[in-house]
């Protein structure tokens, strides 16, 4: 088993920090080639660079950027243990940074991640929203713990991930009572030229919508397309256009938005993962999403 020299750690954190192999030497009273060549000796160790000259500084790598993560964590990590035996109290929460997939409804969102805020102990809980890709690849360099998506990891996508299906969930089309009103035909034919407002093209739930359409005969007026489901559930709100959202929610969508559901969409599933970078999850606050998944809001 191959050991990481804490030393050569300490060396390559403070250069990073401080900008510098000059400016570094001075803070850990050691001379420009000495600190140099631990740096150098953990590079070998690690089989990359982590440094590249930027004028006449320093500049981190991608490599460089991981480590120095790491190394924060680490020391951050060392002076707790070191204040936990000497009996002060850390002040340490909990931390959960989830990845958000930015075709996910919010108020799904909110609702799987609630019970993590409600463990007893605290938590700090940051929310990185961006598409499927990125996420993946985020959790692969561990900036953040469990990514909640629309579709799972793929081996397509190139990540070695493991999905978590939380549940599955119906359908429904939402819009105003006055949107409602002004096409009152029944369901689903009164839809035919009735205003809609859809996930962008490519989005799974997209191609779910545009079959079931063609399935019904029914052909509406496209009247938007989004990348972010809660303009588009704003727009919705406002009574430009009927829109889909889970049946799961429907109660939290009518509430939030002063929309009622037109009816189910048969046929049209959609489910709900999350996407983790090891096979066993331990993360209290990721097992209690999971948790509350299965028994409230997917039973």
């Amino acid at each position: 088993m191959e050991w990481l020299n804490y030393h050569h750690l300490l060396y390559f954190w403070t250069a990073a920090k401080e900008g510098s192999i000059t400016s570094a030497s001075r803070t850990l009273n050691l001379s420009q080639p000495a600190l140099s060549t631990q740096i150098r000796q953990l590079e070998a160790s690690l089989g990359e660079k982590l440094f590249e000259k930027s004028g006449r500084g320093l500049r981190l790598t991608s490599a460089g950027q991981t480590a120095f993560r790491y190394a924060e964590e680490i020391f951050s990590l060392g002076r707790e243990f070191q204040h936990q035996l000497k009996g002060h109290p850390t002040g340490r929460a909990l931390q959960l940074v989830a990845g958000i997939s930015d075709v996910l409804p919010k108020l799904m969102v909110h609702r799987l991640l609630r019970p993590a805020l409600e463990l007893g102990e605290p938590l700090r809980l940051a929310c990185r929203e961006a598409p499927l890709p990125r996420l993946l690849d985020a959790l692969q360099t561990h900036e953040i713990d469990i990514v909640l998506s629309d579709a799972p990891c793929t081996p397509r996508s190139g990540a070695k991930a493991y999905n978590h299906l939380l549940g599955e969930s119906g359908v429904e089309l939402f819009g105003t009572p006055a949107l409602a009103e002004r096409h009152p035909g029944p369901f689903p034919g009164g839809l035919n030229g009735a205003p809609l407002l859809l996930p962008s093209p490519g989005n799974a739930l997209r191609r779910s919508l545009d079959a079931w359409f063609e399935r019904n005969g029914v052909v509406p007026v496209i009247v938007g397309e989004f990348d972010d489901t809660a303009l588009l559930e704003t727009f919705g709100a406002e009574g430009l256009g009927f829109f889909a959202a889970p049946a799961a929610i429907s109660g939290e969508v009518a509430r939030t938005y002063g929309v009622r559901s037109l009816g189910s969409l048969d046929g049209v599933r959609e489910r709900t993962y999350a996407v983790s970078a090891e096979r066993k999850l331990v993360h209290p606050a990721v097992l209690a999403i999971l948790r509350a998944a299965k028994e409230e809001i997917f039973p």
